[in-house]
């Protein structure tokens, strides 16, 4: 099984991917993120976009994700968005086309919840940076510029299964997830403090520069 977790930057994607896999056993995340960034500084400066427009990274995260489920037993957790529909029938849908069973779901907020995660994540200066204030680091104020986009595009019904995330934890949206998809999470004992640190290290973890 392979659960897919839309959703904009900001959104949840990673935290909830990693809380699912500490409370299954056997389970894996798969980042499409280090195979994009990968193939984007292969390229001269002023040739790196958006790496989801190369062909080589959907047709390679198909191969890489058809891999990782025909010879893995657990389920595969791929925290990634991809608002595009023609790159969504490329990856998600050609998943499906090659007979996985694939569980997509979009973790949705109101703008403003966004916005307050990532005040809460440290990174308040994108924001002034955005608003032409301050310098920043440039993928980051691109996601945020981005967020209106996101936020319309995904909350398309061919985007669904929505879950709308603004008055629920990290470990609750997990929950939501592995009951839709018939999974059962191992129970959170996690005191809120211990939480928040270790998501702090998987978000610090997670930061990226280029």
């Amino acid at each position: 099984m392979l659960l897919w977790i839309n959703g904009p930057f900001g959104g949840g994607k990673t935290q909830t991917a990693y809380e699912i896999q500490r409370r299954l056993p056997g389970s894996v995340v798969c980042d499409p993120e280090h195979a994009g960034f990968g193939l984007r500084r292969m390229l001269p400066p002023e040739l790196r976009g958006d790496f989801q427009d190369l062909a080589s990274w959907r047709q390679g995260v198909v191969e890489v994700l058809d891999l990782a489920l025909a010879t893995h037993e657990g389920v595969v957790i791929v925290p990634m968005t991809v608002t595009d529909s023609g790159y969504f029938d490329e990856t998600v849908g050609r998943l499906r086309e090659l007979g996985h069973d694939v569980h997509h779901f979009t973790l949705l907020a109101q703008r403003e919840t966004v916005l307050e995660r990532l005040r809460e994540r440290g990174l308040g200066h994108l924001l002034q940076y955005v608003a032409g204030k301050n310098p920043g680091p440039r993928r980051e104020s691109w996601a945020v510029q981005q967020l209106d986009h996101c936020l319309d595009r995904l909350s398309e019904p061919e985007f669904a299964e929505h879950l709308w995330t603004d008055h629920s934890t990290v470990p609750k949206t997990a929950d939501r997830i592995a009951v839709l998809a018939g999974l059962t999470l191992r129970p959170n004992n996690e005191g809120a403090l211990r939480t928040r640190l270790r998501q702090a290290r998987v978000g610090i973890r997670h930061i990226r520069f280029d």
